[in-house]
């Protein structure tokens, strides 16, 4: 279990919160947790995306650690770009790659270069973080998660053939998040901004 100090903050991907999803299922099992909630009005839009994150840390006290799944990872990446609040930590877990057409059923490339998903930021994050990514992800390579991981300074775990790491891939729970978590929050503050960038592989 995360230490009991540390906020979670919830960031799922343009699906919003899927029952069952991994993350619904950690937000219910958190001591101290918030989840950025569904967009009524512009959906697609990543400022709306990027200010729904500011009002959801608004208030909040003390360390915050950032769980990201999907798009949403790439929505941290963007609001990184701007943010003021200071976090301890954020696990960006099968980032979407927005860059290269996705499956049927997603946005387009056209709709999300025009709604300011693109480019993809690709500078180091102010803060410590960790790129978790599948080896068959129908939204991203292996290869592209490492380029996001190496741009930010994260560090790179490869979880295996987990798919999309979603429930239609067969995930459920997902116990390994809250590993991650622990470590996350048990980093000094002072220390997140120069994060080792040694790589792992799982």
């Amino acid at each position: 279990m995360p230490t009991t100090d540390v906020t979670v903050l919830i960031v799922p991907g343009l699906r919003d919160h899927v029952p069952d999803h991994w993350q619904t299922l950690l937000a219910a099992r958190l001591p101290k947790v918030r989840s950025v909630p569904p967009l009524e009005h512009d959906k697609l839009s990543c400022a709306a995306r990027v200010a729904a994150i500011d009002r959801s840390l608004a208030g909040v006290d003390g360390p915050v650690v950032i769980v990201a799944h999907s798009a949403g990872a790439m929505m941290v990446a963007h609001w990184a770009q701007r943010a003021t609040r200071e976090i301890r930590g954020a696990l960006l877990a099968a980032p979407a790659d927005v860059e290269t057409p996705m499956p049927a059923g997603y946005p387009t490339r056209d709709q999300l270069k025009a709604n300011g998903w693109l480019p993809i930021p690709l500078t180091r994050l102010p803060f410590a973080s960790i790129v978790a990514a599948s080896s068959n992800d129908a939204l991203t390579t292996l290869a592209r998660a490492r380029v996001f991981a190496d741009a930010w300074g994260s560090r790179f775990v490869e979880l295996g053939a987990v798919g999309h790491l979603n429930p239609a891939s067969g995930f459920g729970a997902w116990p390994q998040a809250e590993a991650f978590i622990a470590e996350l929050g048990r980093i000094d503050p002072l220390q997140s901004h120069g994060q080792d960038k040694d790589k792992e592989t799982r």
